[in-house]
């Protein structure tokens, strides 16, 4: 069996509760939060034991074997690096920190302690993901000429005024550190290393320190050009997040609110039949196995199995590199 503890009982540790509950072999043994009546909430919702402080969980609580990072992302890489230093593994909510510095840090502290760490980045297991990476590593789509990313989604004032942490660039970050970076996550994972970026970054409409809309041109190290359009602004609700692909052989577009649907799909070596089927395939079961659970279950089973987790934590720093990377290029 292998003993979690989650740190910060917010938002998206219910995502966590859920996945761990769900997942043969792990067991929620313990939570912390500095805000008591959120932490005796989850406590009585979970039973697990409740601490003021992740310090106060890491010497007190034997049966530890790894520790969820679900704080504001600012505090991400102060407590996974406490947490890799007592020796527990650690499940790290994106972005894996908000610097390349803090990012580097927790890695050296991941090595030195000789523990695991995987970051939160559920979108490469949805299935019509899946069935892209599977197509291109298949080279169905033959050699590619332009991809792209687009997060079209709504964040109204009322969600950044919940706390006074959201939207600042020293704690949460704006839509390509926060919103935009499981697709970031997915271009890498999927298109390899980029070497060039142009873009714009700014902050139109919300009230908020960091950006709220992003532009991006990409060159990838193979020489596929790309394109990321991402914003919180879009009035009334999300609109659209996808992940496009177009080669000399064929194309396939990811889409949808979520991308979790094949909008289009046509190549050389399938016929329209074929990719209708697959089509139907994924809207029959779009979302799969929930994305924190199948991080939550990979976590446990390389514990167990002594290997790398899915996810790792250099694979996390990628992404801030390149979210990192936009900014900077977006300021000159």
């Amino acid at each position: 069996m292998i003993y979690y503890g989650i740190a910060g009982c917010g938002h998206i540790a219910a995502k966590h509760i859920e996945a761990i509950r769900r997942t043969e072999g792990a067991v929620l043994t313990a939570i912390c939060d500095p805000d008591a009546k959120r932490l005796h909430e989850a406590a009585g919702r979970t039973g697990a034991a409740a601490y003021a402080t992740l310090g106060d969980m890491l010497a007190q609580e034997k049966k530890l074997d790894a520790v969820c990072i679900c704080t504001p992302s600012g505090l991400h890489a102060e407590m996974a690096v406490m947490a890799a230093r007592a020796g527990r593994h650690v499940v790290i909510e994106k972005p894996l920190a908000l610097t390349v510095e803090d990012g580097e840090w927790i890695a050296k502290a991941v090595r030195q302690s000789g523990v695991k760490a995987a970051v939160v980045h559920p979108n490469r297991y949805r299935p019509a993901v899946r069935e892209l990476k599977a197509a291109l590593d298949r080279g169905l789509f033959g050699r590619l000429g332009h991809v792209s990313a687009v997060v079209r989604w709504n964040r109204d004032q009322a969600y950044y005024d919940q706390a006074a942490w959201r939207g600042t660039k020293a704690m949460d970050g704006g839509v390509l550190m926060n919103q935009a970076i499981h697709s970031l996550d997915l271009l890498l994972w999927l298109f390899g290393d980029v070497r060039q970026v142009s873009a714009m970054a700014e902050t139109r409409l919300r009230r908020m320190e960091a950006e709220d809309t992003a532009l991006a041109l990409l060159r990838f190290e193979s020489g596929v050009l790309g394109t990321v359009e991402a914003s919180t602004t879009v009035y009334a609700g999300n609109l659209e997040e996808s992940i496009s692909v177009f080669g000399e052989d064929g194309y396939g577009v990811i889409g949808g609110k979520t991308a979790s649907w094949i909008r289009h799909w046509r190549c050389s070596s399938m016929s329209e039949e074929e990719a209708a089927a697959l089509i139907r395939l994924i809207e029959a079961e779009p979302y799969g196995i929930p994305g924190h659970e199948q991080i939550i279950r990979d976590m446990t089973a390389a514990i167990q199995e002594d290997r790398e987790p899915s996810v790792t934590v250099e694979d996390g720093l990628r992404s801030v590199r390149l979210v990192l990377d936009i900014l900077g290029a977006a300021k000159s």
